[in-house]
């Protein structure tokens, strides 16, 4: 059976309550298990380097090197969570097959790891994931993005034992769409319409429009504002719009009624200002059509914004202020979170390379990177010669023992 045959609840609250009331379904880790799994993640991942520099004020320098490091970066609260999760499970269920429905976070090494362990990852094609291999039997894990309505009505009714590490920011953002589903108001969702949590948080309203920026957002705004003003051009800015969205709204989606009473959501690693501005443009927006005394009954809001992307965006906006001859941002190719960080480096002007581990940064002085509109490309003599100030930050799924490869890196070919 592939996800795509599972139906979803019309009830998401009520699925996510029986759910919890289940004995099958572990949503807090195994505590028994916390204290042994926490001492060996420190053993990999941590890194003795970084925490000099920490302690050194964010700088350290070796010859002609100067790290400057943010002072907010790399592992959060809720990825470091869904890795405990991960680890204990498997220590809990030995000798179970143990599945993960999408990569546990967005770093390559983790996600190897985990699979050296034994774990399996669930096949996907063309968005679409293949569940037909796994038995009843099997212990599913739910990533940190967590997982759609679909899928856990499937592993309910499949009846497998669940082991969730959903990220409880990831979590409270589903309970906002929630308000807006019970409501009857379309949820207009800033991220990315095929990152898993995207997909995750728009299984939970029955009306939804994913928009990635706020260029996009400009021409909803419009839209909501302009469509009706004339008729003989309806027709044609309604092909346009559904095209424009074509993968990015829910089933039978009509932006002619469909934007009458609007909700905003957010994917939490978006960049916390475009979300915050995208909120105020729709505000305005349903402000200007149907006047205050009734904004209350076209738009709601609520500040749904991950602490900790916000705390890495907070830093490394005070890092590229600093005097710095270029930036390393490290980071899964695919997370959304690194690549915000890259995007404030860039809009500064800075030269920086978003690498997504040590190995990138290699012994002729070029470095294999992603730019940052999602091409990977290899740069030479990437590093200029004499004394040189480099900045360094993380993704939340990058752990301190990568960060400190890194920086090692640069040191030997500096040399």
């Amino acid at each position: 059976m592939t996800e795509s045959t599972a139906s979803a609840t019309s009830n998401p609250k009520a699925l996510r309550q029986t759910l919890r009331r289940s004995d099958t379904y572990y949503a807090k880790g195994f505590p028994e298990l916390q204290e042994t799994i926490r001492d060996e993640l420190q053993t990999q991942y941590k890194s003795t380097l970084v925490e000099t520099i920490r302690a050194n004020g964010y700088t350290y320098t070796r010859g002609d090197v100067t790290i400057k490091l943010a002072q907010s970066f790399g592992f959060c609260w809720g990825v470091e969570r869904a890795i405990e999760y991960a680890y204990e499970a498997r220590r809990r269920f030995p000798d179970r097959q143990l599945w993960i429905t999408n990569e546990i976070i967005h770093n390559p090494q983790v996600n190897q790891q985990l699979s050296n362990m034994g774990v399996r990852f669930v096949v996907q094609q063309d968005g679409v994931k293949d569940f037909s291999k796994i038995s009843p039997g099997d212990v599913i894990l739910w990533p940190a993005f967590g997982a759609s309505l679909q899928e856990m009505e499937f592993f309910q009714q499949n009846g497998n034992e669940i082991v969730d590490t959903t990220c409880p920011w990831v979590s409270r953002v589903w309970n906002q769409v929630d308000k807006h589903r019970t409501r009857e108001f379309t949820s207009i969702i800033h991220g990315k319409y095929a990152h898993e949590e995207t997909i995750a948080t728009s299984s939970f309203a029955d009306k939804y429009l994913i928009v990635l920026d706020m260029e996009q957002a400009r021409y909803v705004a419009h839209y909501i504002l302009h469509a009706a003003d004339d008729p003989a051009a309806q027709p044609e800015l309604r092909t346009e719009f559904m095209q424009k969205f074509e993968k990015a709204m829910s089933a039978g989606f009509d932006p002619n009624t469909d934007l009458e009473r609007v909700g905003i959501a957010n994917q939490t690693t978006m960049l916390e200002g475009e979300t915050k501005a995208i909120a105020k443009l729709f505000e305005t927006t349903m402000l200007r059509k149907y006047g205050p005394q009734e904004l209350d009954d076209h738009f709601i809001s609520f500040n749904t914004i991950c602490n900790a992307t916000q705390e890495r965006q907070d830093a490394m906006f005070e890092l590229v202020e600093e005097p710095l001859d270029l930036m390393v941002v490290i980071g899964g190719f695919n997370s959304s979170n690194t690549t915000h960080l890259q995007e404030i480096a860039t809009a500064k002007g800075l030269k920086s390379f978003h690498i997504d581990g040590p190995a990138c940064i290699r012994d002729d002085n070029s470095i294999r990177h992603q730019t940052l509109h999602g091409g990977i490309q290899i740069s030479q003599n990437w590093l200029p010669a004499g004394a040189i100030a480099v900045g360094v930050t993380s993704g939340a799924s990058t752990p301190d023992r990568m960060v400190s490869d890194a920086i090692e890196r640069i040191f030997q070919l500096k040399q």
